[in-house]
């Protein structure tokens, strides 16, 4: 077995592993680079000769950075089909042609407004590149398998987000599995993880591999600050991934309004059309979350939906207290971009990140203190309050991660800490090494590894 870790080896970006085992090649996610500039560069790279050649492509879920990358290796000459849950296969539709529409657009704006170090922007890729990469998904429903070559592929649910799996691959007697990025055992929305009880080598995500999660009350919390921003006449903006957290908000500021908690009348706005579009999907696989059914078909019930750039550029000038969420969640992009340079500036406002910020996003910025903020090639000053509500996030903790590690049988000949900053790599990988007393190790970005079996 080989392995090649094309992405998410280095930081919590980026996620590609190619699995080369007896006569099959797969690789595990592909994922788009977010974060600091020197990791975006990656994407624009010429797709590897080795991943235009493998069987099949295996998503262990639907955020961009497990996923985004697609649209880039299928207008290669690469021809396979992409697995994953139905529900993945859902959200990740909408994730791709929405990330396409988006570069497009800051294409567009950056040649208009010629802020672009380039000659011409470019996209990365384009909605026309998205459809295409859509029409290689294939649903692989958790409980089924899938052969590729000698290799058997099935899935795992590891909560974290609708349709999220861990990918198990069976060669013979040997297991290799993959983790996916594993979700909370309270989240708001996703039962908790299921077990892996058997694992020869093992990938497993990191991204809180060094951290914890605070012992909050998120719906409390979000609550005061809603109601302390109104109080003072200003608006709280909630830059939202479109996907998985914009339905955890909209379900706790329901919760919060039938309590009374915020005003009544505080008008709750939607700016997100992918975030409009995965609520429906959420919807109809509600069956898959632990929320009662009515909760999840009222989520927008009194809530203004924004669906046309018109209207969005409107709420932008709104001058009352409301509540706005929009994407995207590091404000990397996308329709909140105009309402963080309306509010930013005006002290009576409350910007609140529901979420991990990646190093080196605008978000990640603005949580640690930045007075100010570049949008749309222009510095805008940051009076407004902002705050970090971590308790939304759907990751496990590092007790989480190690908890579900804890379920295997025996340990693992091989594991590999992945997709998480260098520091939390590291910590995660001394907790295995320490109290669990397995063979571990962190591994670098490019890094091509050849497991062997033991003698």
């Amino acid at each position: 077995m080989r392995i090649g870790f094309f992405g998410g080896a280095d930081a919590v970006t980026g996620s590609r592993y190619l699995v080369q085992w007896g006569d099959a090649r797969i690789l595990l996610d592909a994922g788009l680079f977010q974060g600091f500039k020197t990791l975006r560069e990656r994407n624009w790279a010429p797709a590897p000769q080795a991943l235009q050649e493998v069987d099949a492509v295996v998503l262990s879920h639907a955020h961009l950075d497990h996923s985004g990358w697609l649209p880039v290796l299928t207008r290669s000459a690469w021809k396979g089909s992409v697995y994953a849950s139905p529900a993945t296969c859902d959200l990740a539709a909408v994730l791709l042609l929405d990330s396409a529409h988006l570069q497009e657009e800051d294409a567009r704006r950056a040649n208009r407004l010629g802020y672009s170090k380039h000659a011409k922007a470019l996209p990365l890729y384009t909605r026309a590149d998205a459809q295409r990469a859509i029409a290689r998904f294939k649903p692989l429903a958790p409980g089924r398998t899938l052969k590729v070559a000698d290799v058997t592929v099935d899935l795992v649910p590891v909560g974290h987000l609708l349709g999220a799996c861990a990918v198990r691959l069976t060669r013979g007697k040997e297991t290799l599995v993959f983790s996916g990025d594993i979700g909370r055992a309270d989240d708001l929305l996703m039962p908790a993880p299921h077990k892996v009880t058997r694992a020869d080598v093992l990938l497993v995500e990191s991204t809180y591999g060094n951290r914890w999660h605070p012992p909050e009350d998120v719906q409390q919390r979000l609550g005061e600050m809603v109601s302390h921003t109104a109080q003072r006449g200003g608006s709280v903006l909630l830059p939202s991934f479109a996907v998985g957290r914009a339905q955890a908000l909209l379900l706790v500021l329901q919760r919060l309004r039938r309590l009374g908690q915020i005003p009544q009348a505080l008008p709750i706005f939607l700016d997100s059309p992918m975030a409009i579009e995965a609520t429906q999907v959420y919807q109809r696989h509600r069956a898959l979350l632990r929320v009662e059914a009515s909760e999840m078909q009222g989520l927008l019930d009194d809530v203004r939906v924004i669906r046309s750039p018109q209207e969005s550029a409107a709420l932008a000038r709104h001058k009352f207290p409301c509540v706005i969420i929009s994407a995207s969640g590091m404000a990397t992009g996308g329709r909140v971009l105009h309402h963080l340079k309306a509010m930013a500036p005006n002290n009576r406002h409350h910007i609140v990140f529901p979420g991990f910020q990646v190093p080196g996003s605008r978000g990640a910025h603005l949580v640690a203190g930045a007075t100010e903020v570049k949008i749309f090639g222009e510095y805008v000053p940051v009076r407004a309050q902002v705050s970090h509500l971590e308790g939304f996030s759907g990751h496990a903790d590092s007790d989480g991660l190690m908890a579900w590690m804890r379920a295997l049988r025996s340990p693992p000949e091989q594991t590999f800490v992945v997709h998480g900053e260098p520091a939390a790599s590291d910590a995660l990988r001394v907790r295995i090494q320490d109290e669990l007393g397995w063979v571990v190790r962190t591994v670098e970005h490019g890094a091509d590894i050849e497991i062997k079996k033991p003698a």
